[in-house]
């Protein structure tokens, strides 16, 4: 999981950046504040990976406040003023997100911010070890299969069949565990049955969604977070 603090001013901004890291399984809210004051403290106390932090507050502000650490997390602005960029940007930060801020736009930030603390390791069955592919093993051959083909995944009891752009697979797992191989920058999980690309989607309703001439489900569990991420990736 990846440790996040928010900090920021304005709680509408706040609660923004809750909602969008609340549709990404990966990130984790550590706490939340309204100075950089604030966040000193909380920094000497709390382990945080990844810093949300606007620019413009009260007493001290953000990339003032930045200077002074000798040791900061991955820093991530977030701001309406586009001039500070480039001073941002020789901070040596992760990415500069322009309010209000998108949720594709803000995908894109943290997809940044996993490049840069991004790790390499030799293929691990069961384990992410690239953000591009994974290896499933179908009848004793480990097979690998590239996120950008897949199109959604579906639960079989104690299977699951894989959709992919050129063929099927079907893995003796369960949905659970594949889709912890799965980014959650890419893949959505739509129902306990089911999980599609996002890229995918093709058309949607309140009940479903199309990927092509396929309908998949949204299960009522699931519902409310969906329609959140289908909401925010409108803009």
């Amino acid at each position: 999981m990846v440790r996040c603090l928010l900090v920021d001013d304005e709680s509408p901004a706040i609660d923004l950046l809750k909602a969008h890291i609340k549709l990404v399984s990966s990130l984790e809210i550590i706490a939340s504040c309204h100075s950089a004051v604030e966040a000193f403290d909380l920094l000497k106390s709390k382990e945080i990976d990844l810093l949300f932090l606007d620019i413009e507050m009260p007493v001290l502000k953000g990339l003032d406040f930045l200077k002074t650490l000798q040791n900061p997390p991955k820093v991530i602005i977030t701001t309406a003023y586009r001039e500070y960029a480039i001073e941002g940007y020789d901070l040596n930060i992760v990415d500069y997100l322009l309010k209000p801020i998108s949720f594709d736009r803000f995908i894109k930030a943290i997809d940044r911010y996993h490049e840069r603390t991004q790790t390499t390791s030799l293929p691990v069955e069961g384990k992410k070890t690239d953000n591009t592919f994974f290896y499933v093993n179908v009848n004793k051959k480990h097979i690998k299969v590239i996120y950008d083909t897949i199109l959604y995944v579906e639960s079989l009891k104690d299977y699951v069949r894989i959709h992919t752009t050129d063929q099927k697979l079907v893995v003796k797992s369960n949905i659970g565990k594949i889709e912890e191989q799965l980014p959650s920058t890419l893949f959505l999980r739509t129902h306990r049955s089911y999980i599609i690309a996002i890229d995918k989607i093709t058309a949607y309703t309140q009940k479903d969604i199309e990927i092509g001439n396929i309908e998949i489900p949204i299960g009522s569990s699931y519902s409310t977070k969906v329609s959140s991420f289908l909401m925010s990736s409108k803009s």
